[in-house]
């Protein structure tokens, strides 16, 4: 999915990440709580998530409000984790600036030693991030260029639709 934020700089802020889990009422995804995003999360905790399916002519758009989940589900995401994802983890502060790949490469083959007969270890600033949709709009491609889309809004625990022009 790609993942907007607001920037401290109040400008826009969007990567592509993997979706962990859709959970009821949320959606989660992993991260460095050191990240760029998990800093701009905790600064302005209001987010957009797009995912785009161009083979299907789909698309689906959620905004809302984002929160570090419970230490527990950031541990249990990260035991989920290939092997190699966690040790580039460990070896590498995703997003921060380095004279060179070599010394990053060197720690990796270092903890890939250190950890080769044990659990990779949850690093205590990574964690898990609860996306609670408060708008959500379902986009079908249409051959004519008139697509549907179907607008939901929460209003308290209610949602409301609507059908928006194309």
């Amino acid at each position: 999915m790609t993942l907007a934020t607001v920037g401290v700089n109040g400008r826009p802020s969007a990567r592509i990440l993997s979706l962990k889990r859709l959970e009821a009422g949320s959606l989660v995804f992993t991260t460095g709580l050191w990240t760029r995003k998990a800093e701009e999360l905790r600064a302005t905790p209001l987010a957009a998530a797009v995912f785009h399916w161009p083979e299907l002519g789909r698309q689906v758009r959620v905004e809302g409000r984002a929160e570090v989940a419970e230490r527990e589900l950031a541990e249990e995401l990260f035991a989920a984790r290939p092997r190699h994802h966690q040790l580039q983890t460990l070896a590498s502060r995703q997003g921060e600036e380095i004279e060179d790949l070599g010394p990053t490469q060197a720690r990796h083959k270092e903890l890939t030693a250190e950890f080769a007969d044990r659990p990779v270890p949850c690093p205590d600033d990574w964690g898990a991030i609860r996306l609670t949709p408060e708008a959500i709009e379902f986009w079908t491609e249409g051959a004519d260029r008139l697509h549907d889309r179907l607008s939901y809004r929460r209003a308290g625990d209610e949602w409301h639709h609507s059908r928006l022009a194309p």
